[in-house]
């Protein structure tokens, strides 16, 4: 699909579920209100949204939270979304806790990559951002990811006086095993509102100052806007997604279906397209297909040009993350 900047649209974001567990500051917090599972879409709703989706040109699918694989059948729907005409790419983001449990399940199942959220290596730091004790889990879903032969990157969200100290600990992570490790700059969405992250271009002059070897890496990574250095000597790359001091609306790509079927042109923007009001409406399969393909347009037509991240005020997206879809 074009919009009407002339971009190519065909990267969707699913979000199966708004649960998770952990419970990260800046993502869902403790006390955040969950959503009825009777109001989040079913997998069979999920599948006819992502025919029509492929119907409509988009060729990439990211599976997203909440956390995807606390939601019992994900490994299926991942098969099933591989099945679809015209969809060459299934990918997941995911905390990794319970990958050593199904990183292998959805090799097979087909996934094509898995996005793991780390923000830290250190054990009483994890606790105090994600609120769990579950570190070495996630690290042993990395081993598991990799062992799988799952193309593996790291998600990292640095937060002044928090963790801003172990970008160089994270990025070695990436040293003697083939990840990417990508630090995303913190997006002032739900309670990342109240949250001081760091500069991608702050960390990338402290980055080169160490490492001066460092060279741009041009290689197509994944579906996302991230740009890439090469280490000498890594096994893998490491990332950089700006979206406040790289802002990369030019190029953006992609939609987000929430869990309750919300699709969203831009996650800083609180307009949307209502697709599970379609899919309940009680119509037949025919004319609910008609009518998603519409809806995928007007979401399309709706797509601004760029976020306004850099001005807070202009936000007017009021849910969580986790509501949203990471």
């Amino acid at each position: 699909m074009l919009d009407a900047y002339g971009r190519v649209i065909d990267y969707l974001r699913i979000s199966i579920t708004d649960r998770c567990s952990l419970r990260c500051r800046y993502c869902m917090p403790d006390g955040v209100d969950l959503i009825p599972m009777k109001d989040l879409l079913s997998y069979e709703e999920i599948l006819e949204i992502a025919l029509t989706a492929a119907q409509c040109g988009f060729r990439k699918i990211k599976v997203t939270g909440g956390e995807p694989l606390v939601r019992p059948g994900a490994v299926y729907l991942v098969f099933m979304l591989k099945k679809i005409p015209g969809i060459g790419q299934v990918t997941m983001t995911t905390n990794g806790i319970l990958l050593p449990q199904y990183a292998a399940d959805l090799k097979e199942a087909g996934l094509d990559a898995v996005n793991i959220s780390l923000d830290t290596l250190s054990p009483e730091r994890f606790a105090f951002i994600t609120g769990r004790q579950e570190l070495n889990r996630v690290l042993e879903g990395i081993e598991a990811a990799l062992s799988a032969g799952i193309r593996t990157k790291l998600n990292v969200v640095l937060q002044k006086d928090v963790n801003d100290d172990e970008w160089e600990a994270l990025m070695l992570l990436a040293r003697e095993r083939p990840l990417d490790v990508r630090f995303i700059e913190m997006m002032p969405i739900g309670a990342g509102q109240n949250t001081e992250g760091v500069s991608n271009e702050v960390l990338l002059e402290q980055i080169i100052e160490k490492y001066p070897g460092a060279e741009s890496d041009f290689a197509v990574h994944g579906n996302g806007p991230a740009v890439y250095l090469r280490i000498p000597g890594y096994k893998g790359s490491i990332g950089f997604i700006s979206a406040i001091h790289g802002k990369f609306c030019r190029t953006c790509n992609r939609m987000r279906l929430t869990s309750t079927g919300l699709l969203k042109p831009c996650l800083c923007y609180e307009t949307a397209v209502d697709l599970r009001s379609i899919l309940r409406s009680g119509r037949k399969r025919e004319e609910r297909a008609e009518r998603l393909a519409w809806a995928f347009a007007k979401a399309c037509s709706e797509k601004p040009e760029a976020h306004c991240f850099e001005r807070e005020e202009d936000i007017t997206e009021t849910k969580k993350m986790a509501q949203i879809g990471g």
